[in-house]
């Protein structure tokens, strides 16, 4: 990944981790400036431009050292270094540890115990000398280098936390950057004010700012065509470009028949009517519907959806001159799940329809200035463009719509049916007064039936799971805790209102292991 700006940063060094991206957002909500740079082909660092450098985790061994391409030179530089997970490793290693592969490995959540004081430390344990942290490894520091010191450690993992101070070289055997670290930030500001000694600069305003310019500054006096789906990542989009470039934005509402009850109008009226922006609408569900049949693979639903959006986007650039870009709603969790944008050492968990579903060849080039931010960044970027909050709040809805929510075959009876019922779930939610207090809340349809007992007739019909989750970012999430009368009512409701499901279920699975969406 080429290198963003020559301006004096945290430098985040990936090594394939599937976090990486949420350390950087933890450094920028402190009010930081940082940049991600790939472990591959890391040139040389000029000193002056860095306060500090952080190693990521990743899915490595720290002696695989043929695909492990890293310019060790950056341990001859002078300004502190933090390495987590894998990077801690890696700090080990160079300055003379061991590292082996652990026989108890250490996976979610772990309890570890303050040794000795540290300012890396500082106000991070609580008042038992002890914290809960969020482990993800199967090798560990056996052996820590001369003049290290140990800092912490758990049950399993003797050198948790390490450092030089002298050197200022430290390491953390867990995971800061995910929330289910108990007061995990504190490592991080910690690190950025005590020991990089930088100061506040970095904020959303700031941001919305320079991607204006950059939007303006790419584009120039080309038009450009916005995927309009009437979620919060792209309406956003439309809105940053719609500053930047006014008139010469054309947006284009698709119709696939995978939209949620009255999505559609709902979201035309307002960008039609209160934003008076250039919108286009296109009734594609037919052709979606068509392509989508007999389609069980969720990949290839993915991928087909991703080709169906941008052969139409082309085929409706022809109708205008100087048309040279597709904006998209990218956002940098859609990125990470479907490739590693800054190595691809990383695995992929699943492709996006506008990620990795995307068509290798594209006559239109692409737009994407939110793909470095998380959902919550958005929202306050949204803030900054004067979106009303209720538009802002709305749980995330994916491109493929309900297609990936309708396990198994697509089709018009079944997209009906989990289209009611994800209905009902919602305004029972909203009903409750708890949609705010959820990060995204919808239904599911099994691909399998169940047996029933209706009016004393059996039934053979499908199964609905409820699916709450709470989060900050998208990429850790945990379920919902709703009281047991509401699931039954949500159940009675649905099984009762909604012909073709007899039997109603919640997942509790939080992310990770699971995903927040099935497919």
């Amino acid at each position: 990944m080429k290198r963003l700006t020559k301006l004096k940063k945290i430098l985040i060094i990936d090594f394939g981790s599937q976090f990486t991206q949420l350390i950087a957002r933890r450094i920028r909500e402190i009010g930081v400036f940082s940049e991600i740079v790939s472990h591959k082909g890391l040139s040389k660092l000029d000193q002056k431009e860095l306060f500090g450098i952080i190693l990521s985790g990743g899915p490595l061994n720290v002696y695989q050292d043929k695909k492990i391409k890293f310019n060790k030179n950056i341990f001859n530089l002078t300004c502190p270094i933090l390495g987590i997970c894998f990077g801690h490793q890696m700090i080990s290693k160079f300055y003379g540890g061991k590292v082996k592969s652990s026989k108890t490995r250490e996976f979610g959540f772990a309890n570890i115990k303050k040794i000795k004081n540290s300012l890396l430390t500082k106000n991070f344990f609580n008042k038992k000398n002890t914290n809960d942290v969020w482990m993800s490894h199967a090798d560990h520091v056996t052996k820590i280098p001369r003049n290290f010191k140990k800092i912490a450690s758990t049950k399993d993992s003797k050198f948790t936390i390490i450092e030089n101070f002298k050197l200022k070289r430290f390491g953390v055997q867990f995971h800061p950057e995910v929330t289910h670290t108990i007061n995990g930030s504190q490592i991080f500001k910690n690190f950025l004010f005590l020991i990089c000694k930088i100061k506040k600069k970095w904020n959303i305003a700031s941001q919305k700012n320079r991607l204006i310019q950059d939007i303006k500054n790419k584009v120039q006096n080309d038009k450009v065509i916005c995927a309009l789906s009437g979620g919060v990542d792209s309406s956003v989009v439309a809105l940053l470009i719609n500053k930047a470039i006014k008139k010469n934005l054309i947006c284009i509402m698709v119709d696939t028949g995978l939209m949620r009850k009255n999505e559609f109008k709902y979201t035309y009226k307002i960008f039609k009517k209160k934003y008076k922006l250039n919108v286009i609408l296109i009734d594609a569900s037919n052709m979606f519907l068509s392509r989508l049949k007999n389609v069980f693979n969720p990949e290839k639903k993915r991928k087909i959806i991703g080709n169906l959006f941008v052969r139409i986007f082309e085929k409706e650039s022809k109708k205008f001159k100087k048309i040279k870009y597709l904006a998209q709603g990218t956002l940098y969790p859609d990125v990470i799940e479907s490739l590693s944008k800054v190595g691809k050492t990383s695995v992929t968990i699943k492709s996006h329809h506008n990620v990795g579903g995307l068509p290798k060849k594209m006559k239109l080039k692409l737009l994407e200035p939110l793909s470095e931010l998380f959902k919550d960044e958005v929202r306050l970027l949204g803030k900054e463009l004067n979106v009303p909050e209720a538009f802002l709040n709305r749980h995330p809805f994916p491109g493929p719509g309900l297609a990936i929510r309708l396990l198994g075959c697509v089709n018009e009876k079944n997209i009906k049916i989990l289209r009611k019922a994800d209905s009902i779930f919602i305004n029972l939610i909203k009903e409750e007064g708890l949609y705010d207090k959820i990060w995204q809340a919808f239904c599911v349809l099994l691909p399998v039936n169940t047996v029933g007992v209706m009016g004393d007739n059996r039934t053979y019909e499908k199964i609905c799971v409820l699916r709450a989750v709470t989060s900050i970012d998208g990429m850790t999430a945990e379920t919902y805790k709703f009281n047991d009368e509401f699931i039954k009512r949500c159940a009675n409701e649905i099984i009762n209102r909604v012909p073709g499901i007899n039997r109603v279920c919640y997942d509790i699975t939080s992310k990770p292991p699971g995903t927040i969406e099935f497919e």
